[in-house]
């Protein structure tokens, strides 16, 4: 089990490399556009519930740290659209989780942008963390401990101090509550 997690963390890792790649290379045709790396930390709270799994104790929320990336190109006036993708370890029912949205927003004259965005939210889950228990290797065998969904959300992204002081709340499919806040760097 700690080999198919280990792969599944170096793919999760691939794939935010790959969502820099390409935004790197457009930061680099053109003045105009905004790439964007940073830390972000926050709280992903699942939404399981105690009443929905009656006479067991579960912990269905966790603290989450990661990276996050993408690139903002203007599109008229003060608004824009842009990619961004992310990675976090969980610390408790969250194991990792990883994504990529789309957003569109406005810029005001201070350079802070205000945005909605949605995409793709991949959440492998810890079930020991969840519900308590130490379980045996193998015995989750054959259990898909992963859930994957729309994620919808809105964000601000303040400049401070050279960067971007940013905040974010999203839900993935409407059942959980994800509250994000992080620091970026633009080049």
């Amino acid at each position: 089990m700690k080999v198919q997690k280990m792969k599944k963390q170096f793919v999760a890792g691939l794939f935010a490399a790959a969502m820099m790649t390409p935004a790197a290379a457009l930061a680099q045709d053109s003045n105009e556009t905004e790439t964007f790396i940073g830390v972000s930390a926050g709280y992903h709270d699942l939404g399981i519930g105690s009443d929905e799994a009656e006479g067991v104790d579960i912990d269905d929320a966790s603290p989450i740290f990661g990276v996050v990336a993408g690139v903002d190109f203007p599109i008229g006036g003060d608004l824009f659209a842009g990619v961004e993708g992310n990675f976090h370890f969980g610390t408790d029912a969250v194991d990792y989780e990883y994504g990529a949205l789309a957003r569109f927003g406005i810029v005001d004259s201070s350079g802070t942008k205000y945005y909605l965005r949605g995409g793709y939210q991949e959440i492998e889950l810890d079930v020991e963390e969840i519900l308590n228990v130490e379980l045996d290797d193998g015995d989750l065998d054959g259990v898909d401990t992963s859930d994957g969904d729309l994620i919808v959300g809105a964000g601000i992204d303040i400049p401070l101090a050279g960067g971007k002081l940013r905040f974010n709340v999203d839900t993935v499919s409407f059942d959980t509550v994800r509250g994000t806040t992080g620091f970026v760097f633009s080049f």
